[in-house]
């Protein structure tokens, strides 16, 4: 599903538009200055590829920059702070207190400057073939392109796509010439990077407190990888990633690995890695669903933002949750969680992990949360991040049997986990939608002893 347009408003007046995809951890991957239009990226195959194994694990943030795309294009001031002032606005309209950034080529010492000024509110930093300052990355190749801007506005969005997504991209780098030329005016073009080649960040290196990540990969032909290694050395928490591939783009060549570094610096490389393996025909997964009771008078009471930060709570606990007892996020869905876990034991324990917390947090929380949790065992089928089958209805079916605050379990998960120590009360056969025979349930006693 295309995600939502929405849009902000900078301190200077210029609507910004933006999408978020997932939920988690905010990511916010800025535009590729001046270049950007998040509604036609989406209809790339292999740009919305890109997006859709980080939105398993995070909350995707993208906006399109000032003079671009669906944001304001009337616009003359493209300077290095007006920049800061687009991020700006996009994050302080979602209210993201702390956020990953991903800042590719020229968007880079923006990234800098913002993290530099708002340390506090940046956890983790990615340069993606990027600098501190334009005027070092300026190779004979891009100043032979700057020449053709003037000349001819076809062949020059061509030429750019093509170098900087790599020749032998073909059909790939012939989209985003397109993209190029639906959006942004060749007039614009001209005056943004006029601004940009101004962009120096080189001072405020030492200020950046986040930790940082740049990224390069070895065979780019259009930027040198001493700037990546003279950039690494000049942040104080910075680390150098050396990748194989020519393509300037993430989303093209083995973004498997581009992944990988990037799940890996933040963390998540132990959750990232289920998805990393096939799924073996016929390997046995619990698959766990979370519901929050009665989301939708939750947010007709409370209004959006604050609903949302509700949900939030929810979303974390869920988390920690799978975190800590070996589970996966297979996908979120507004107000639940579909979860897959290695063995049914360790679903059991992570439900149980989610009930308490959840009866911890009510005790002192206004809106206490109320959450259903269902689970059942079997073969699913696998589709790229997804999984599908019988299994995986009747684990969704189950949860809406279930009460806030309840565990309820199919009658495979409690014999798969006989002789482990886990309570269960018989609830009798249920009728469940779509399934022909009644099914036994359990639930599943989480209280501690008083």
């Amino acid at each position: 599903m295309e995600p939502r347009i929405q849009y902000a408003q900078t301190a200077d007046g210029v609507s910004i538009a933006f999408w978020t995809l997932g939920e988690g951890m905010p990511f916010v991957e800025m535009p590729t200055i001046p270049v950007s239009h998040i509604q036609m990226e989406w209809q790339i195959p292999e740009w919305r590829r890109w997006y859709e194994p980080l939105a398993h694990t995070k909350m995707v943030v993208r906006y399109d920059c000032r003079g671009a795309g669906l944001s304001d294009r009337d616009v003359s001031d493209f300077s290095l702070d007006a920049q800061v002032l687009d991020l700006e606005a996009v994050v302080d309209c979602l209210g993201l207190e702390k956020f990953a950034l991903l800042s590719p080529i020229h968007s880079g010492p923006v990234a800098i400057a913002y993290a530099a000024r708002y340390p506090d509110r940046v956890s983790h930093l990615i340069l993606w073939h990027s600098w501190a300052r334009t005027r070092d990355a300026a190779s004979p190749q891009l100043r032979a392109l700057a020449q053709l801007r003037d000349t001819d506005w076809h062949v020059y969005s061509e030429t750019v796509a093509h170098t900087v997504l790599g020749w032998s991209e073909g059909e790939p780098a012939h989209r985003y010439a397109v993209l190029m030329r639906e959006c942004i005016a060749q007039e614009t073009m001209k005056a943004a990077l006029g601004a940009i080649g101004e962009f120096d960040a080189t001072a405020i290196l030492p200020q950046v407190k986040a930790p940082t990540l740049v990224l390069h990969r070895r065979q780019l032909s259009w930027l040198s990888v001493d700037i990546a290694r003279g950039l690494a050395s000049r942040i104080p928490n910075a680390r150098l990633a050396l990748l194989e591939g020519e393509s300037g783009a993430a989303f093209l060549g083995d973004t498997g690995s581009v992944l990988r570094a990037i799940n890996q610096f933040m963390g998540e490389a132990e959750e990232a890695s289920v998805w990393a393996e096939p799924l073996a025909a016929g390997a046995l997964r619990t698959i766990l669903f979370t519901d929050v009771e009665g989301s939708t008078a939750l947010t007709q009471r409370l209004g959006d933002a604050k609903a949302r930060e509700v949900l939030r709570t929810h979303e974390q606990i869920v988390r920690e949750a799978l975190k800590a007892h070996g589970g996966s996020d297979v996908k979120t869905l507004g107000d639940g969680f579909m979860a897959s876990f290695p063995s049914a034991m360790r679903a059991l324990e992570g439900a149980i992990a989610m009930q308490r917390a959840f009866a911890e947090h009510n005790e002192s929380a206004e809106e206490p949360l109320r959450v259903r949790i269902g689970l059942n065992a079997g073969e699913p089928i696998r589709e790229e991040q997804d999984l599908f089958g019988t299994v995986v209805i009747m684990a969704a079916r189950i949860t809406a049997k279930a009460e806030g605050g309840e565990i309820l379990a199919s009658d495979v998960v409690r014999q798969l986990v006989a002789g482990k120590g886990f309570l269960f009360s018989d609830r009798g056969e249920v009728e469940m939608r779509g399934f022909e025979d009644p099914v036994r349930l359990y639930e599943v006693r989480w209280r501690e002893p008083a």
